[in-house]
């Protein structure tokens, strides 16, 4: 027991940085053994993770919105979360050609070959996208880790309850404990994150060869720029405006954002993200229940915004083609109105760059030179979509008196068992 609770007196962000570290040794001493040994940690850790995933949402979303009825209006918090969604990515949108002009990834190279694996994505048709959000069959969505179905359905029964008052009180009340017992279930599988660390981190840099970032180091550096500055500037100038100190927020963001990094899945970091802004920053739990699976569903400043912001400037470098002003405000409009047309689409990010090239009538074979270097760059775009994720319910909470200050202030970095007590009282 001793050392159970000197391990859990470790910051959770300090626990999770020596599994990283740890990792990309182990990694780096076995080569492609370490995926064989040491991968299968990651992949059982990453299914830890999306077991929880669905149901936290499902009777998170049930009893958010039954309480939210009567104190703030769902519809005006969802307003204002949409239009902050739609801010951000707009300058994410800029960060990413800025950039791109800077670096000019795309100047200087030749001969790139195409991914061997790449197949050029099918753009979905917008209507079919928003008729996907109403399941069908809302227990296939829920075995299918359909969020934006999920919610969907949850946010209706949860109307439901709330319309048959004092008839379904027991309901609401067991949706609350159900709701309750997920957040512990989340406390205990985010304890393993450390170790699914070490396991994903070894795998990549054992099988990743560095070979493959040669030709397109430039880029890379640039996207990893392009995500930096966005993260530090953009989200750090919001968090002034509002007069939040952006160094608190980044403590309490930390574990969701290295979630993130390393999982390279906005879906399997969603539940240590809607910790991390409820139990390290402050945010109302019952709005952040659909704020966070919601943007974990169409909130993508990394993949959906600035890398094919990018991409674009730097397929139009690579082919020499002069981009005009009317293709950089395509590329604008289609970056930011795509994030929310792919939603709940798979590999967003390739979907997104295809629909912003195509739209701009840049050539497509450019985006089957990234696909082999496409881990490393998902690990920084997803870190940039949890952040912003993260950040967009502290704005709103911010402005409608759904922030707890004085939980924002301490910005706590754990996310683990340290502290069930608080969680009830907030």
């Amino acid at each position: 027991m001793n050392l159970v609770k000197a391990w859990l007196a470790i910051p959770f962000w300090q626990r999770v940085l020596g599994g990283f570290v740890l990792g990309a040794l182990a990694g780096w001493l076995l080569g492609p053994a370490a995926q064989t040994w040491l991968g299968p940690l990651g992949t059982v850790y990453v299914n830890l993770i999306r077991m929880i995933a669905v149901p936290l949402v499902l009777f998170a979303v049930v009893n958010a919105v039954a309480s939210l009825h009567g104190q703030k209006s769902v519809a005006a918090l969802g307003g204002r979360t949409f239009l902050w969604f739609a801010v951000t990515a707009t300058l994410a949108v800029l960060v990413g050609l800025v950039v791109g002009l800077v670096l000019k990834p795309g100047y200087g190279l030749s001969g790139l070959e195409m991914a061997p694996d790449y197949s050029p994505r099918e753009v979905p048709d917008p209507v079919h996208v928003l008729l996907d959000v109403v399941p069908a069959n809302p227990f296939r969505a829920l075995t299918e880790g359909k969020i934006l179905q999920v919610i969907f359905f949850a946010g209706l029964l949860g109307f439901a309850l709330v319309k048959l008052g004092e008839r379904t009180a027991r309901l609401r009340a067991l949706a609350g404990e159900a709701s309750e017992a997920m957040i512990q279930v989340t406390r205990f599988v985010l304890e393993m994150t450390p170790l699914g660390t070490f396991g994903l981190i070894a795998g990549l840099v054992g099988s990743y060869g560095f070979e493959k970032l040669l030709p397109l180091g430039n880029f890379v550096l640039a996207l990893y720029l392009a995500c930096a500055l966005h993260i530090v500037l953009t989200y750090g100038g919001l968090l002034l405006a509002h007069g939040l100190n952006p160094v608190r927020f980044f403590r309490g963001a930390a574990p969701g954002m290295q979630v993130a990094f390393v999982s390279s899945s906005s879906f399997a970091s969603m539940p240590v993200a809607l910790r991390s802004v409820t139990h390290n920053l402050g945010v109302d739990r019952d709005y952040a229940a659909f704020a966070v699976p919601l943007g974990a569903s169409i909130k993508m400043d990394g993949c959906g915004a600035i890398y094919p912001a990018l991409t674009s400037v730097f397929v139009a470098q690579y082919f020499g083609l002069d981009l005009s002003v009317n293709q950089y405000f395509v590329i604008l409009l289609a970056s930011v109105l795509g994030s929310f047309g792919t939603a709940g689409v798979p590999g967003t990010a390739t979907v997104m760059v295809t629909l912003v090239l195509s739209a701009a009538g840049l050539p497509l074979e450019g985006i089957g030179y990234l696909v082999a270097i496409d881990r490393i760059l998902d690990m920084m775009r997803t870190m940039t979509n949890v952040t912003g994720q993260m950040l967009v319910p502290v704005l709103v909470a911010k402005e409608t008196g759904l922030l707890d200050r004085g939980v924002y202030e301490a910005a706590s970095s754990n996310v683990g068992l340290e502290d069930p007590e608080r969680d009830r009282a907030g």
